[in-house]
């Protein structure tokens, strides 16, 4: 599978991901207050982290959507860079829930919040993964453009 695929499928998923949550946060918003509230790392910074969280997942789903669009292949690496740092957040947050606490509220929405912890632990670890392959083959894609453009 070609490589441009492959980032293409990534970007996909995350882009799937972070507008299905962002829009499931902000659409239960009340509920998602509620859970960060009772977090025992987020309790005392809820607000902020409620409503920066739901924006900052639809932006960088929207950073991923836009170059299918229009040729702005360096949203698709802020994006990337985005989905990384969320995605790497939100695994150090439950893998620690995960080891070090018993009471874990969930402030994820719709089918995630279907799974169990150590799940949800299986599935950002995945995604994180994806996004850093992501980025390297992103990386190789601009070089090869770069190169195929001074050859040229």
């Amino acid at each position: 599978m070609k490589k441009s695929a492959i980032v293409d499928i990534i970007s996909c998923l995350f882009i799937i991901l972070f507008l299905y949550t962002g829009v499931y946060k902000l659409l239960d918003l009340h509920h998602f207050f509620w859970a960060l509230n009772k977090s025992p790392l987020l309790g005392g910074f809820y607000k902020p982290v409620g409503y920066a969280l739901p924006p900052i997942e639809v932006i960088i789903a929207l950073l991923l959507l836009i170059p299918f669009f229009s040729n702005k292949p360096m949203l698709r690496t802020w994006g990337l860079y985005g989905s990384a740092v969320l995605m790497l957040i939100f695994t150090v947050y439950i893998t620690y829930m995960v080891e070090f606490r018993t009471d874990r509220p969930c402030t994820c929405g719709g089918i995630i919040s279907q799974m169990n912890w150590h799940q949800h632990m299986y599935f950002n670890t995945t995604f994180t993964c994806l996004s850093f392959l992501g980025i390297w083959l992103n990386k190789h894609l601009i070089q090869k453009r770069e190169n195929d453009m001074a050859i040229s």
